[in-house]
């Protein structure tokens, strides 16, 4: 009876959605997501070109992601983080990152 409650419950239990951004037709979709602090955030390359994903303030950089290439960076101040494509200036995105209520 245990076991059957046991993966009743866990059946029930949604599993949290992974924040991604996706690089497609030289540009990052979304071009603003919001997320809490702690949240990881994964960049996907569906892109023919390769791409970076690097902050305008040099807290972090991808390096070169070639197609289907995967990144990801973990967000733990809250703020807003402005990033661009090193490669493809024009290529611009933001991720505001908020504070975690208890």
């Amino acid at each position: 009876m245990l076991c059957l409650l046991v993966a009743l419950v866990g059946a029930t239990a949604a599993p949290a959605s992974t924040p991604t951004v996706v690089i497609k037709d030289d540009a990052y979709a979304p071009t603003r997501l919001t997320i809490s602090a702690g949240q990881t955030v994964t960049f996907v390359n569906q892109d023919d070109d390769a791409h970076t994903v690097t902050a305008t303030d040099g807290t972090f950089d991808s390096k070169g992601l070639d197609t289907n290439g995967v990144w990801r960076h973990t967000f733990t101040k809250p703020g807003t983080y402005a990033y661009f494509c090193e490669m493809h200036p024009f290529m611009k995105g933001t991720i505001v990152v908020k504070s975690v209520t208890p």
